[in-house]
Order: structure tokens, then sequence, then C-alpha cells
């Protein structure tokens, strides 16, 4: 499968043609979604989600699906049966991938700033976009999209998490709101100068592209 990243949290998967977004949100361009079938939002914040693109993207694709967790799906009321709410341990099919839900919550950010719902999704049970948590499936995990950065981790958050989930490649998502000297660094301590996670390091400028999904050697 090819997989393209589309500033910040925001990627889009394609094989044979079909096409699945995940978390376009308000930092992303809204061309991510452009002849996509099916969209999964992990969670409502809003450079996970935006309503307005969801919905001129639905007015313009009548066929478009959209999967989310709870509190997503009832801000897209109106769109009748193209919206899913799902949760942890529900699979579905999605522009001919299968995808698996894992988790619940939002990482937490402080006692006093309340958690949200948040999905993390397995797709073809190779590619896992956790979403804003650390969540570990229960299934073994190819391709992470790692969330690099972000008010509710730590660089040893994530190296611990990588080492975790133990994936043959993990690329940053969740980066938009770093610069340049703070992309170096995260890929300093994620990447082969850090103290290692068992995972190859990669970074995608927006709009780049990867094919992912070959079998391990």
């Amino acid at each position: 499968m090819r997989l393209t990243k589309y500033g910040h949290a925001c990627v889009r998967v394609e094989r044979d043609g079909r096409r699945l977004v995940v978390d376009p949100g308000g930092l992303t361009d809204p061309a991510a979604l452009d002849g996509a079938e099916a969209v999964l939002v992990t969670h409502e914040h809003f450079d996970h989600f935006s309503e307005e693109t969801l919905r001129r993207a639905a007015e313009d694709n009548p066929a478009l699906r959209v999967w989310a967790c709870s509190s997503v799906a009832r801000q897209l009321d109106g769109l009748g049966g193209r919206v899913t709410a799902v949760g942890e341990g529900e699979a579905f099919e999605a522009a001919g991938f299968d995808v698996r839900v894992h988790g619940t919550w939002h990482a937490p950010l402080h006692p006093d700033i309340p958690r949200v719902p948040n999905v993390g999704f397995l797709v073809d049970g190779t590619l896992f976009h956790p979403g804003d948590a650390l969540t570990v499936p229960g299934s073994p995990v190819d391709t992470l999209l790692l969330p690099v950065h972000a008010p509710w981790s730590t660089i040893g958050h994530l190296i611990d998490y990588v080492r975790e989930i133990a994936p043959r490649d993990a690329y940053a998502v969740h980066d938009g709101a770093l610069n340049g000297t703070g992309t170096a660094m995260v890929g300093g301590f994620l990447g082969d100068r850090g103290p290692g996670t068992g995972a190859a390091y990669h970074r995608l400028a927006a709009g780049e592209s990867v094919e992912i999904g070959s079998p391990r050697n």
C-alpha cells in the first residue's frame, strides 16, 4: 500500500486505486480528501478533525463514508448512515481495507483538563495510527505512525512506546508545531543517534509518499 503524509497528523493510504484518509484536521490541506472513499477520525481535537472540511467533502462525494470515535460521530449528525461511531475491539472494512479499532481515551494532559474519547486504527493488520494516545494494540504492527510532538508525551515515553510496539518502521506524525531545530532533535533521539528503539525511524515531508506493507525479511 502507498502511504502519503498530509501535514501534522493526517495520512492517506492507497491501494489498487482506492483511498483511505486518517485524521484530516484543521492543519491539513483539504486536497488530502480528493478521491477518498473513506475517512477515519481518531478524536475531536481540531488538529485531527475538521467538521467543515468533512462536511464539504461529503457534499462533493456522496459515496464518502466516515468512521470515528463517538464524540466526532455526534458532531457529524445529518450525514446519516454515512457516519459510523466505532470503539475498542470493533472491526470493519473501509475502502477495501480491513480496519480494527484499539484504544478508548486521549492521553492525559492534566487533571484539570477533561479527557476526550480517542481511538486508534490498525489498517490491514500492518499500519497503526494511535491518534493522541500511546495505545498498544493486541496484535503485531509493522508500520507505526508515531505522534512525535505533543503536550502529553516526552521523548522517553516515545522511546519506550516504540520498543513495546516493536514495529519494523516508525513514521513521524503529529509534528506540525515543530520547527527545524525541534524536528532534528526528535529525529536524533528516535533515530540512529538515540538509545535505540529497534525500529527504523522516518519523517515524510507534507505530500511525500512511501510504499509500505511488504513482508518482513
